[in-house]
C-alpha cells in the first residue's frame, strides 16, 4: 500500500483532535482521567465553584504555563520555541472545551458501559499521541518539559517520562485535598464504579495500557503515513 506522503503538519492535527476527543471520552466515563489530565480537572472543578466560566480547557493552558514557567527556572535557559509549546496548549485548551461540550453532560449510569467508555477514550487518545510522536510539528508542554529535563541534566527520558506522570498524579491528590478537603468522604470501594475528584481506579488502568496501545497505533501509522513535512522551511525554522 502507498504510503499518504508529506503528511507531518496533517498528523499533528490529528493529534490535537483526537488527544482532545479522547480525553473529553474518558471523562464523560467518570471513572478517572489520565494523571496528565488530572491537574486541570481538580482546579477547574475547584475554581468554577466561585467562577462558573472557568473550563477544563482554560485550566489546562494556565497549569501548562506554569509547568513552562517552571521549565524555564530548572534548565535556566528560554528558547521563543517555548511560547509555540504554550500555543498548542492553549489550541488543546480550546479544542478540549469543543469536545466536552460536544459530548455535553448527561450521565451514564451503565458502569459496563462506562469502562467501555474509558476503553475507547484510551485507544482515540493513544491514536492521537502516537501521531504528535511523528512531527515536527511544537508538542505541549507536558512532553516539552520531559524532554527539556533529559536533554539539561542528561537523564535517561523514560525515567524522566515516569517520574513525570507520577508527580503530576501527587499534585492532583495534593490540589484535591487542599482545595476541597473531603478526603474523609472517600470510598476506596467505589473507585471502580466512579471517580474522586476525576480520579479513581480508571487513571491506573490508562496508566498500565496506554504505553502499549501507543506503540502498536505507532506501527498502525507507520504503515499508512510518511511524515515528511508539505512545508520544509516550517519545519526548519520551528522544528523540534
Amino acid at each position: 500500500m502507498k504510503k499518504i506522503s508529506r503528511s507531518s503538519e496533517l498528523l499533528w492535527l490529528f493529534g490535537m483532535i483526537f488527544v482532545a476527543f479522547g480525553v473529553a471520552i474518558c471523562s464523560k466515563a467518570d471513572l478517572g482521567v489520565s494523571m496528565i489530565a488530572a491537574p486541570a480537572f481538580v482546579i477547574r472543578e475547584a475554581v468554577s465553584k466561585v467562577w462558573q466560566d472557568f473550563s477544563v480547557g482554560m485550566a489546562e493552558y494556565l497549569f501548562q504555563g506554569l509547568l513552562l514557567i517552571i521549565l524555564c527556572i530548572a534548565v535556566r535557559h528560554f528558547s521563543w520555541r517555548y511560547l509555540l509549546a504554550f500555543a498548542t496548549a492553549v489550541l488543546y485548551g480550546y479544542t478540549l472545551n469543543f469536545f466536552l461540550w460536544l459530548i455535553g453532560d448527561a450521565p451514564y449510569d451503565a458502569v459496563w458501559l462506562r469502562w467501555v467508555m474509558l476503553i475507547v477514550g484510551d485507544i482515540v487518545t493513544a491514536f492521537g499521541v502516537a501521531c504528535f510522536f511523528r512531527t515536527y510539528m511544537p508538542l505541549q508542554v507536558y512532553e516539552l518539559f520531559v524532554a527539556e529535563i533529559a536533554s539539561r541534566f542528561r537523564l535517561n527520558i523514560n525515567k524522566v517520562k515516569w517520574t513525570f506522570d507520577i508527580s503530576l498524579l501527587v499534585i492532583s491528590v495534593v490540589l484535591a485535598l487542599i482545595l476541597f478537603g473531603d478526603a474523609d468522604t472517600l470510598d476506596l470501594s467505589r473507585l471502580a464504579t466512579s471517580s474522586f475528584h476525576s480520579m479513581g481506579l480508571g487513571t491506573i488502568v490508562t496508566v498500565i495500557i496506554n504505553s502499549p496501545i501507543i506503540a502498536l497505533l505507532g506501527k498502525l501509522l507507520d504503515r499508512i503515513f510518511d511524515p515528511t513535512p508539505r512545508f520544509p522551511k516550517l519545519k526548519s525554522t520551528i522544528g523540534r
